[in-house]
């Protein structure tokens, strides 16, 4: 009988001890995760933070006649927490463009399902502050005769309030520039 009150008095401190290192090696790693995310882990938490519904006004320099069109731009986290979807809509518009967030590797990346058929790339740089986060075409699949989506940034003001800016790049290099000053729906 001694030698079983043994047998189980081991059995339980072992199981203690295996409870015990298990939340202890959670909590560190949880530590370590926090101060070891990369830039590109930091900026896809700060767009994370969008998720939800935005409204405001699109300004585009190149042509006039859109400037203050309603905007509305949604974001959902989705995936687990391993991807973004932004859903842009407007005034007028039958269709959404969508755009994927996600992170590749060490790289925030986007890939931005066009009205215009095609689907361009943009890798995040990384940013010196943590109120940007600014993406750069990388490549684009599917056609590009009608031009593509080149350049995104994000601007955070406050948890209510940021600003996008698209460049859309139309046939012959020609930039196009849209910018939308958003704030959060209640």
């Amino acid at each position: 009988m001694n030698s079983f009150r043994r047998l189980i008095s081991v059995a339980v401190w072992m199981s203690l001890s295996v409870a015990v290192m298990s939340v202890t090696f959670a909590q560190t790693a949880t530590q370590k995760t926090d101060v070891q995310k990369s830039d590109a882990q930091k900026s896809f938490d700060a767009m994370k933070k969008l998720e939800g519904n935005w409204n405001g006004h699109v300004v585009v320099a190149e042509h006039p006649e859109m400037n203050n069109m309603t905007g509305h731009i949604s974001f959902r986290v989705t995936s687990m927490g391993n991807a973004l979807v932004h859903e842009m809509s407007g005034e007028g518009r039958p269709d959404h463009p969508l755009t994927m967030f996600y992170l590749d590797g060490d790289k925030l990346t986007l890939v931005h399902y066009c009205d215009a058929g095609n689907r361009p790339r943009m890798v995040a740089k990384t940013s010196n502050d943590e109120k940007t986060v600014e993406f750069d075409f990388v490549d684009v699949s599917g056609s590009n005769n009608y031009g593509h989506m080149h350049h995104a940034l994000f601007t955070f003001i406050d948890a209510d309030h940021h600003t996008e800016d698209w460049t859309y790049m139309e046939p012959g290099d020609k930039p196009v520039h849209a910018h939308m000053e958003l704030t959060r729906a209640k």
